[in-house]
């Protein structure tokens, strides 16, 4: 018993899966975030554009 704990305490496999998921996570939390903000700011900027074309 005491043996199977110890292989499943050290085995490590599990853990890139993991560090990976976070990883992704966070970059997909940064490019939805960044897609927000210029969304929005583009939306502004061709609003004006449209006020001063018409």
């Amino acid at each position: 018993m005491r043996g199977v704990l110890h292989q499943l305490w050290s085995d490590e496999r599990g853990q890139d899966i993991a560090e990976y998921a976070v990883m992704l996570a966070v970059i997909l939390v940064i490019v939805v975030g960044t897609i927000r903000l210029i969304g929005s700011n583009a939306n502004s900027v061709f609003s004006s554009v449209g006020s001063s074309i018409q």
